[in-house]
């Protein structure tokens, strides 16, 4: 009796498995097209040609399609001039986030008990600080520094992590870590700066991936620090190279969609690269624990 009740309940237990991975995918599934929909809209809306009144409704095909928007679109406003800047920006800004987020998090993780508790304590309290409240002191220690209309002036944030919650990341990662782990290589003569680079960086793989991308849409899409800290219009990053064409053309809206598009597609390039790398190679729990 047992031996036939067992096999019954295996078939079960796989049956009802089988059943939840597929609801999992159908929810999965749904959440994506909440925002794939959205993003295929706006490109279809950008091929369709300008002069024409708005649709009745949502248009998915329209004939012709208007490639040449997208020429307009660079004829109107040097945005791949104001491209290269923002690159340049992320080019320097996303290493130095990851080096220095990383530095900190590490330290924070090998500190002793109360010390650490504070740091935390302080992060989260940073965290909170809403950003408009740092208009102001930035701008007068930048123009102190003699940052002002400078490209170094939009990547002096990455020198302090970008955002304490960048450290927070690398921190909870590394708690993950026995400390065994550092003192073995502590005594064995490894440097702090070895130990960073051979073992603690090695091992947070996915949130430098993850830290990665959002370091690149902070600076991609950052519009209120180069209107505010830049002069010239030969630094102008891609956002506000946007703010300028809709100021130029209010009411093109399939240039004005075709500008969206530009902005939006290198993040969503960039996120579908760094995918892989959100995973460990060991889902098993390859960091361990304390």
């Amino acid at each position: 009796m047992t031996m036939t009740s067992e096999p019954r309940v295996t078939s079960r237990r796989a049956g009802r498995y089988r059943l939840g991975g597929f609801a999992q995918q159908v929810a999965s599934i749904a959440v994506a097209l909440l925002f794939v929909v959205p993003l295929a809209w706006v490109v279809v809306a950008s091929l369709r040609q300008t002069g024409l009144p708005p649709p009745r409704g949502i248009e998915w095909w329209p004939q012709p399609l208007a490639w040449g928007n997208y020429r307009r679109l660079f004829a109107l406003v040097p945005l791949d001039a104001y491209a290269l800047n923002s690159l340049l920006v992320i080019a320097l800004a996303v290493p130095l986030t990851i080096i220095t987020a990383s530095w900190a998090g590490l330290a924070m993780a090998q500190l002793s008990g109360r010390l650490r508790r504070g740091l935390l304590v302080l992060a989260v309290l940073l965290r909170l600080v809403p950003v408009t409240a740092l208009w102001l002191t930035r701008f007068f220690l930048f123009a102190h520094l003699g940052l002002i209309d400078s490209v170094w002036v939009l990547v002096v944030p990455a020198l302090m992590g970008s955002s304490p919650f960048y450290v927070l990341l690398y921190y909870w990662t590394y708690r993950r870590v026995p400390r065994a782990v550092f003192e073995s290589a502590r005594l064995d003569g490894a440097s702090p700066l070895r130990v960073w680079a051979t073992i603690a960086l090695p091992l947070a793989r996915p949130t430098t991936a993850t830290v990665g991308v959002l370091a690149f849409v902070l600076y991609w899409r950052d519009f209120i620090t180069p209107l505010l800290y830049l002069r010239s219009e030969r630094l102008y990053t891609l956002p506000v190279g946007l703010r300028l064409l809709q100021q130029l053309i209010r009411t093109d809206w399939p240039i004005l969609l075709a500008g969206c598009v530009v902005m939006t597609v290198p993040i969503v390039v960039i996120f579908l690269v760094a995918q892989r790398a959100f995973w460990p190679h060991d889902r098993s729990g390859g960091l361990g624990g304390r």
